[in-house]
């Protein structure tokens, strides 16, 4: 099965910032340039979310809660996604998870074991 691997979680303070990476397996290295990339997050109890997408174009869309707080982008050549989350909130706190999107904005591959960010005081 395909997966990407997420990375960059951890324990940070309220108002803090960190950058969440994700990078393509080598399987999928020739298609990955042509792909919708997004994050998504899901917290316990929770259904997951998707946070942030980014198109092949370099068009991104965020969901209401992390508008102008989160930054997607995308570097085809490193084949890697990147998330920069400022202005944390204890409601971002979730396991992140990257994934391609399908036409219709649906996960497209298997689901990666994610990274943890933990948002406290």
């Amino acid at each position: 099965q395909v997966h990407l691997v997420e990375s960059g979680g951890g324990l940070v303070q309220p108002g803090g910032s960190l950058r969440l990476s994700c990078v393509a397996p080598r399987a999928i290295f020739s298609v990955f340039a042509p792909l919708d990339m997004g994050w998504y997050r899901q917290s316990p109890g929770q259904e997951r979310e998707l946070v942030a997408s980014v198109t092949t174009g370099g068009t991104t869309d965020y969901a209401d809660s992390v508008k102008g707080r989160f930054t997607i982008s995308r570097n085809n050549y490193r084949k890697t996604v990147y998330l920069q989350m400022t202005n944390l909130k204890l409601e971002d706190t979730a396991a992140y998870y990257c994934n391609a999107l399908t036409s219709t904005k649906y996960p497209k591959y298997a689901w990666g074991q994610g990274t943890q960010v933990t948002v406290a005081s």
